[in-house]
């Protein structure tokens, strides 16, 4: 009977390290939509400045307001979270028609907000934005 507290011990230790494996899988889907995100939209309009700002056929970044903004033809806005629907982070910068992710390199496409690079899986929520008294204005009622 020796063997049988060695046994039920492996057996402990294995589901043990089963259960937490799982749990890091977890803290890495990439079925999230929000990641670490709480909100990843404004809650309340935004102004983020003047619309000439972002070039016909570009994008601009606004990482404090976590907004980015596309402008696909002249005097048309599209705007979406910055924040990456993979873990949450802020994307760092936008190259190639691309939102880039710093943390694990998800590339989102600055004109529709899918992703075009994982680990993410799920565009980035877009966010109603106009122009109001000159300036865009991005976030409910805009």
């Amino acid at each position: 009977m020796p063997g049988q507290p060695a046994a039920r011990r492996t057996v402990l230790k294995g589901a043990a390290l089963a259960g937490a494996a799982g749990l890091g899988a977890a803290a890495c889907s990439t079925d999230s939509k929000l990641g670490h995100a709480g909100t990843p939209t404004p809650t309340e309009p935004v102004a983020l400045g003047a619309p000439e700002e972002i070039p016909v056929g570009g994008a601009k970044l606004y990482r404090e307001q976590r907004l980015m903004v596309s402008c696909p033809a002249k005097g048309e806005y599209k705007a979406f979270s910055a924040q990456c629907t993979h873990a949450g982070c802020v994307l760092d910068k936008i190259e190639d028609g691309h939102g880039n992710c710093p943390c694990h390199g998800s590339r989102f496409n600055v004109m529709t907000g899918k992703p075009v690079q994982g680990p993410a899986t799920v565009p980035l929520p877009s966010v109603p934005v106009k122009v109001k008294n000159g300036k865009l204005v991005a976030g409910p009622d805009a």
